[in-house]
Order: C-alpha cells, then structure tokens, then sequence
C-alpha cells in the first residue's frame, strides 16, 4: 500500500452507477471530497468542492489541521476510513482554486486507469487541455481577470489499493495481440 504523505488532499468516489448514457455536461465522478490533518493524520469531509479547493490550494503555505474546522478537534474519531469500500484519489497540493464561474470536473475512467480533469466554461465549452484554455481566454477578453494559470489539467492519483477488485488492473506491459488464424 502506498503511503500519502500527511495533509494530502483526497476526492473520494463511489462504486460507479449504473453506464445510462449521459449527454451533455459529464459529471464529476467525486462524491466524497476529504483532507488529512497534518498534525493526527485523520481524515475529515468537507461539505463542498469550494472548500476542499480552497484548502487543496494553500496547502503547502497553510497546511489543513482539524481545529480549521468549527467544533473538530484533533481527539475526534476520523470523518472517513481510508480503505477500500470506495475508490480514493489524491489530488497533487497547490493547484489553483478553480476561477469563478468555471466548473472543475474530474471523471474516473471506466478500466479506472486514471481520471480525466476537464473544465466547464461559463458558456458551456467544455475544455480538455491547457491550450484549449488559452484559445478559449484569448477569444473572450471580458476574462482578462482570468490567467490560463489559474486552471490545473494534472490528473488525481487513482489509488490502487482501493480499486474494486472485480475491476481488471492494466498491466504496464504491452498487451497481446491475438493472432489472425
């Protein structure tokens, strides 16, 4: 098992629902989001993305303790268990708190692999990568307040340990051909 280092942040995410296609916006895979204490190295929910973002990105300047929260001390049992009765990810410290009017989305793909981060424009343009978002700030100047900068494509870490088990693990192998008869 690997070891997080203290103060990681985490989105949690559930056994997957049932495959209905969706059209549209996709939605996030994260149901759960959770940082650690840097000082009992409990694990404790947050009740919105906003604030694991807030958190997640003045980490390494101010690293979450569990007195940040109003009424939690460090002697209270944990909010969440680390194990496996649901997926964990762990997203990298310090990426930038998701502008204003933008949506961060984070989908879990279905080999569980890795997740793929996407942001939703206030428009509605769905953006994959950061030159997508250059173009797309370049082509609205109304969001000179907004610096490419501000948005973070880096994938969280899909912890294997906690993959379901029926779920077949990719080998970093090549994989095999099957031969034509």
């Amino acid at each position: 098992m690997e070891k997080e280092t203290a103060n990681g942040s985490s989105a949690v995410k559930k056994s997957p629902k049932s495959s209905a296609k969706k059209a549209r916006t996709p939605q996030s895979s994260v149901d759960t989001f959770a940082v650690q204490c840097n000082e009992c190295f409990k694990w404790r929910t947050l009740p919105t993305e906003d604030e694991f973002e807030e958190y997640r990105s003045k980490q390494s300047e101010d690293p979450f303790v569990c007195k940040k929260l109003e009424g939690i001390v460090c002697d209270d049992p944990a909010d969440i268990e680390y194990d496996s009765s649901r997926t964990w990810v762990m997203d990298k410290p310090n990426i930038p708190k998701t502008p204003k009017g933008f949506q961060r989305v984070i989908v879990l793909r279905r080999d569980y692999s890795k997740m793929d981060v996407q942001y939703i424009c206030p428009d509605g343009t769905r953006v994959r990568a950061a030159p997508g978002i250059i173009t797309y700030l370049k082509e609205h100047p109304e969001l000179s307040h907004v610096s490419a900068t501000d948005f973070c494509f880096t994938s969280p870490k899909v912890m294997s340990d906690t993959i379901p088990e029926h779920i077949e693990k990719k080998t970093t192998g090549s994989s095999i051909k099957k031969q034509k008869k």
